[in-house]
C-alpha cells in the first residue's frame, strides 16, 4: 500500500519480515524528517520552543486525533508519555480512602491489569472481571454485569491485544451502565488508526486513550486521552500544565484552591518530551497527502489477513491452523492482527526470530501483525518461509 514510504526501515533489509506491526509500527519516512525538526526549532528557538509546541504542534495533533475519532472539540484531549500516567490520574479523581468498584474484564493489557492487581492487593479497590471468552456472547455478557450498576470505573478494550477481538459496538456496552456518574475509560490502543471509529455518540459519557506506539506509526512517548466534560474536573494526581487554561488566579487565590482547566489540559502532567509530538503530526499529514484514510488502512489490512488465511490450510501445521485462530475466522470486526493459541507460541516465536521474521508473542498467544508497509507478495514470501517450520 505504501512500502514505498519506508524506505529508511527496509534500507538495511529490503527483504524485511515485519510482521509485529500489532507491537510496533515501523517508522514512515516522514517521521524522520519530523524529528530532525524537532531538534531544528529546539535549537533555533531555545527558551521559547514551547510557544510553538503549545501553540501549533499539539493544536494541530489534537486536531488530527479529533477527525480521526469523530470529536468535536479537540481542545478535551490531553497528551502524555503512556497510557499508565492517564490510568493513575483517572484514579486519582476519587476520593481518599474510597473503595473502588470496577468492572473490567480479564484480557486487558498490562498497563491496567498490573495496576488493578495492586489496588486489590492493597485492599482499595474491588475489581469485578468479565470473562473475554467465549468471544461470540461477551457483549451480553459484560453489558449485564455493567446493568448490575455499583459500579465507580468501567474499563474495558476497544480491540483486545491478546485476542484481536474488537468489541462491535461500543455504544451498546455504554448505554447498559445505569449511572452517568459512573467513569467509563476505553482502551483503544489496538482501535486508533487500525479500526475506523466514530466516536460522536460518545463524546460526552467517555474516556478514550490511545497512542502513536503502534498503528499511527509515532512511535513512543506520545499518548493521548479524550476527556469527557464533568468527569474528573480536579485529579490529585496533578502536573502544572493541568493548570493551562486557567491561569488567572492570583498566588493566593491558588493556595486557596489549586486551578485546574477545564479542557483536556486539566490531565496533563509536567514538562514532557514533545518529540513524539512532531512525529506524529508528520504521519497524519502524510497520509492525508497520500488520500489515505482509516478506513482505506482498514480494508488494506482486512485483505492481507484474507490472503493468509485463505493460505493457511495449504501448511497443514498443527499449531498454525484455523481451529486455533483467535477469535475465529467468522468473527468480525477484528483488530489488524491474528492470533493463535498454541502452547507452542514461544518456540514458534523463536523460530521465526531465527527466519528474519518479526512476530510476538503473550504467554500461549502468537500474534502477526499488518500494516501499510506490507503488500501481497510479503504476505506470500511469510507463508513460504511458514511452510519451512517444523
Amino acid at each position: 500500500m505504501l512500502k514505498g514510504h519506508f524506505s529508511r526501515a527496509f534500507a538495511d533489509s529490503p527483504d524485511r519480515l515485519h510482521f509485529a506491526a500489532h507491537s510496533h509500527h515501523l517508522w514512515p519516512d516522514v517521521t524522520f524528517d519530523a524529528q530532525q525538526q524537532h531538534w531544528l526549532d529546539a535549537a533555533r528557538l531555545a527558551d521559547t520552543k514551547w510557544q510553538k509546541v503549545l501553540g501549533d504542534v499539539l493544536p494541530e495533533a489534537q486536531r488530527w486525533i479529533a477527525r480521526r475519532l469523530g470529536l468535536s472539540r479537540p481542545e478535551a484531549i490531553a497528551v502524555g508519555p503512556s497510557v499508565h500516567d492517564f490510568l493513575v490520574r483517572i484514579l486519582s479523581c476519587f476520593r481518599p480512602g474510597q473503595r473502588l468498584r470496577i468492572l473490567a474484564t480479564d484480557g486487558e493489557f498490562h498497563s491496567f491489569q498490573r495496576q488493578a492487581l495492586r489496588l486489590e492487593e492493597a485492599g482499595t479497590a474491588d475489581v469485578e472481571r468479565v470473562a473475554v471468552e467465549p468471544f461470540e456472547s461477551f457483549p451480553e455478557r459484560f453489558s449485564a454485569a455493567a446493568a448490575a450498576g455499583g459500579h465507580d470505573l468501567v474499563y474495558f478494550s476497544q480491540v483486545f491485544f491478546n485476542s484481536g477481538y474488537a468489541v462491535p459496538d461500543l455504544a451498546a456496552l455504554i448505554a447498559a451502565i445505569p449511572s452517568h456518574e459512573t467513569f467509563v475509560v476505553v482502551d483503544g490502543y489496538h482501535g486508533f488508526m487500525a479500526l475506523p471509529t466514530d466516536l460522536s455518540a460518545l463524546e460526552e459519557r467517555i474516556f478514550y486513550t490511545a497512542g502513536g506506539y503502534k498503528y499511527a506509526m509515532s512511535g513512543e512517548g506520545i499518548c493521548f486521552l479524550h476527556c469527557p466534560p464533568g468527569f474528573g474536573l480536579r485529579p490529585r494526581d496533578t502536573g502544572w500544565f493541568a493548570a493551562f487554561g486557567d491561569l488567572s488566579q492570583s498566588p493566593e487565590e491558588a493556595t486557596q484552591r489549586v486551578p485546574y482547566s477545564p479542557d483536556g489540559y486539566r490531565f496533563f502532567g509536567a514538562t514532557f518530551d514533545h518529540t513524539g509530538l512532531y512525529r506524529l503530526v508528520a504521519v497524519q499529514r502524510w497520509l492525508d497527502q497520500q488520500g489515505v484514510d482509516v478506513a482505506a488502512i482498514h480494508r488494506h489490512v482486512q485483505g492481507l489477513q484474507a490472503q493468509f488465511l485463505d493460505q493457511l490450510p495449504s501448511l497443514r501445521h498443527h499449531d498454525l491452523s484455523l481451529a486455533n485462530l483467535l477469535p475465529g475466522r467468522e468473527i468480525e470486526p477484528r483488530g489488524h492482527f491474528l492470533t493463535f493459541r498454541t502452547p507452542q507460541a514461544g518456540e514458534l516465536h523463536a523460530l521465526l526470530t531465527d527466519a528474519g521474521i518479526a512476530t510476538d508473542y503473550r504467554d500461549d498467544r502468537l500474534r502477526f501483525g499488518f500494516g501499510v508497509y506490507h503488500q501481497q507478495d510479503d504476505v506470500s514470501r511469510l507463508m513460504a518461509a511458514l511452510q519451512q517450520l517444523p
